[in-house]
């Protein structure tokens, strides 16, 4: 097992190197405002059986979960995704983990997961364009880590010695209050990686290295530093190997990223009424781009549950997506049906990027975008008095820029791949992110969802449209009967007698 704990903090709020207390085996300090990354590598010994089996049986496997309650993301953790569960997939050749990924997802995360098999649930990503993209993804609403934090207290804080439990209970718990949580596994390797992020907040540090087993503790202490260049990103600070070292040892590097933070932001809402065919609309502050050397284009990157879907036919009309602000369909999850009710569908929904329209130069300042969405139908059900609530996580909005001619993106210490949309671009693109606002939901908390009331069959007051129904059917049925009945009076076999006789008189 491996530990890095990096406290990133804005320049005003950096630390007073006297203020840390290094021992041999511990690092301390009061008052510190930071935000804070935990990296913890487990070997697969480290690991429960079930797991390890999942594991084995993937080339690769990425899990992202994205907290729907707003968050400061801070430099260099700016990458963004939507909020709830992503999974990111590649199958091992000839696995049988299209029986055991679902209930271990189910286990770990939420038992209410519609997640059947990669087979059913999962949809395809485009490899064959990009080879840095995972082949099948999954995503479902999850607005909590509970179940995940029970399952790390029940499988690997139980062994070890006393200082050990308390230390891997209290790492658990503090997931609860993570903006985001990723997991990466590959074959290359054959390690888990469990990266969480927390927003800044002034704390006191005090580390000690309580894990058995464990060969390293990294701690960063570290502030942002003005980049030489535009494609990086420059960190300063002190760092400590606990157990190594005692005392801290400065530093300054600069990495290039593909992430960049902006200041621009945007809120997303459904259009009031919704109907069966709602329109998202995305109201863009200060939309100009980051960069005014370079191409750049500003995109869209939806995450639409089942229940809800883009029609692929009508975002190809150029004229249409012209009048809606929006420029043109990157990608759309495919295939989409168009005409499947939500309960007989099991693939859990589908992606969407979408470019945004260049800015309107009689308002530079600021731009708006609808896009058009479809619901389908929902199970009727009991009590809902016609109408059911549906959410929809925000989009990610982002400016996709192209970096220079002899730009390399090596690996950082902080970059975040396999997040869905960075697949669908080139190796050398820069993404810079708005930040998102959020609405007051339930219980008065800022949630990052759009939320819209859906049309439902309510099974308690259907009964007059039951009857109703067949007293028109059956009514109908009659008067065919009668419409029969008058055509064969009149052209049938009592016609053909009467003609018959006819004819013998004129004979």
């Amino acid at each position: 097992m491996r530990q890095r704990i990096t406290y990133l903090q804005e320049p005003q709020d950096s630390v007073d190197p006297s203020t840390l207390k290094v021992t041999k085996n511990s690092i301390s300090a009061t008052n510190v405002k930071a935000a804070r990354e935990e990296k913890i590598t487990f070997g697969l010994k480290e690991l429960p059986q079930e797991l390890v089996k999942v594991l084995e049986d993937s080339h690769e496997l990425h899990v992202r979960w994205v907290n729907e309650a707003p968050y400061e993301a801070i430099t260099p953790l700016v990458s963004r995704l939507s909020s709830g569960l992503h999974v990111f997939y590649t199958p091992q050749r000839n696995s049988n983990t299209s029986t055991l990924l679902c209930p271990m997802l189910k286990k770990a995360f939420s038992d209410n997961l519609d997640c059947k098999s990669p087979e059913k649930s999962f949809t395809t990503l485009p490899i064959e364009r990009f080879s840095h993209s995972a082949a099948l993804q999954y995503y479902s609403p999850l607005p909590n880590l509970y179940k995940l934090v029970l399952y790390v207290l029940e499988n690997l804080c139980d062994p070890g010695s006393d200082s050990y439990r308390v230390e891997c209970e209290a790492r658990a718990l503090s997931l609860k209050a993570a903006s985001y949580v990723d997991l990466n596994y590959d074959t290359i390797s054959h390690a888990l990686t469990l990266i969480a992020s927390f927003p800044p907040a002034t704390q006191s540090i005090s580390l000690a290295n309580s894990f058995p087993g464990s060969s390293r503790l990294e701690v960063g202490i570290l502030s942002i530093e003005k980049p030489l260049e535009p494609e990086e990103l420059s960190l300063g600070g002190f760092l400590t190997v606990i157990g190594e070292d005692s005392k801290t040892s400065p530093t300054l590097f600069s990495f290039p990223a593909r992430h960049h933070p902006t200041s621009q932001s945007f809120t997303s809402a459904f259009k009031i009424p919704t109907g069966l065919h709602p329109t998202l609309q995305l109201n863009i502050t200060d939309a100009k781009p980051p960069m005014d050397d370079r191409s750049c284009s500003l995109h869209a990157h939806l995450m639409l549950p089942k229940q809800v879907f883009a029609d692929k036919y009508q975002l190809f009309d150029p004229l249409f997506m012209s009048s809606k602000g929006l420029k043109s369909v990157h990608y759309i999850t495919s295939p989409v049906d168009l005409e499947a009710p939500a309960y007989t569908t099991d693939l859990w929904g589908s992606s969407v990027l979408i470019e945004i329209a260049p800015l309107n130069s009689s308002s530079p300042s600021s731009s708006m975008a609808e896009i058009p969405l479809h619901l389908r139908y929902l199970r009727p059900n009991s009590g809902s008095n016609g109408q059911e609530k549906l959410e929809i996580p925000y989009p990610v909005l982002f400016w996709a820029c192209t970096a220079d001619e002899g730009s390399k993106f090596p690996i950082n210490p902080f970059d975040r791949a396999n997040i869905g949309y960075d697949g669908l671009f080139g190796p050398r693109t820069i993404f810079w992110h708005l930040n998102p606002e959020a609405h007051e939901g339930y219980e008065g908390k800022e949630r990052l969802v759009s939320g819209l009331s859906v049309p439902v069959l309510d099974l308690d007051r259907s009964s007059y449209v039951e009857a109703g129904t067949a007293w028109v059917v059956g009514l109908g049925f009659l008067w065919v009967l009668w419409c029969l009945w008058d055509v064969w009076k009149g052209s049938g076999f009592s016609a053909r007698k009467d003609g018959v006789a006819k004819e013998k008189k004129v004979q």
